[in-house]
């Protein structure tokens, strides 16, 4: 049987249309990526937890999205966290795209990590390194990221005694005002679960409580907290008309102070000398 011309044409074309479908050309590769501008801040700081946020300025010769960028936070050598942030950013053909993620990560491991860095002092070399992933069409290319920075390692607070002052109402009443300081030498604010605190008079507790409680000490100030107690018979006990009449008190104030992680004993002593209160 013989087919007419036109009827020939018709499966050529179709066979042509089906072996096209069938090996489809491959995907257009997204070609040469430049990457610039790579920079490190800090977002947020603490004790304990950094937060760094990560930028840089991408080039793709052809339209393409970046979709993503795995990365490693690295502090003083070591990974301490990995993780993958979802970016989705469109990149214009020939244009220098910004783009931007942050990862928060523990940086400082254990309580001898700090206390070790607390008193050595200096700096800690962090970064953020890893891959991003280009998609153009079906094609996919990663290129590599790194960017580091110094920041000033943590210091621990200090509890320290601001004033403490005593004034004689009677041979047997002395009222007590302390002011116990917070001392935050770091350039980030340092927040505080609380300050625990046990005031003794010659050695004879006196009274006990707790200040600060969820407060915030400012990036390099003092957080002051005042402590009121009287020294009667009821507090004291017997021989307080004694005591009173020396002039001076030797006191002692010792507890913890706490917050994300952190626990901090404390000890101070010294002696006030009483006024008389008219």
């Amino acid at each position: 049987m013989r087919l007419a011309p036109r009827a020939t044409v018709h499966l050529l074309t179709l066979a042509a249309w089906l072996t096209g479908c069938a090996t489809s050309p491959p995907p257009v590769p997204v070609g040469p990526l430049s990457l610039a501008a790579e920079e490190t801040s800090v977002s947020d700081q603490g004790l304990i937890d950094l937060e760094l946020r990560y930028s840089g300025q991408l080039t793709s010769p052809g339209s393409a999205v970046l979709e993503k960028a795995d990365y490693e936070f690295v502090s003083n050598g070591q990974v301490v966290k990995q993780g993958s942030a979802p970016l989705n950013v469109a990149l214009a053909a020939g244009a220098a795209t910004p783009f931007s993620f942050q990862a928060k990560a523990t940086y400082v491991g254990s309580s001898e990590e700090l206390a070790e860095l607390s008193q050595k002092g200096g700096s800690v070399l962090v970064a953020l390194r890893g891959t991003l992933t280009v998609r153009a069409g079906d094609a996919l290319q990663t290129l590599p990221f790194a960017a580091s920075r110094q920041v000033r390692g943590p210091r621990l607070p200090r509890v320290k005694v601001v004033s403490m002052e005593g004034a004689r109402y009677s041979d047997e009443q002395v009222d007590l005002v302390m002011r116990l300081g917070v001392e935050n030498p770091n350039p980030f604010a340092l927040r505080l679960d609380g300050l625990t605190w046990d005031l003794s008079i010659q050695g004879r507790k006196l009274d006990a409580g707790q200040s600060g409680k969820h407060d915030t000490v400012d990036a390099a100030a003092t957080g002051v907290y005042p402590l009121e107690v009287a020294v009667t018979k009821e507090t004291w006990g017997q021989g307080v008309r004694a005591l009173i009449a020396k002039g001076t008190l030797p006191y002692t104030v010792a507890g913890e102070l706490t917050g994300p992680r952190v626990r901090i004993p404390y000890s101070l002593s010294g002696d006030v000398k009483l006024n008389v209160s008219r």
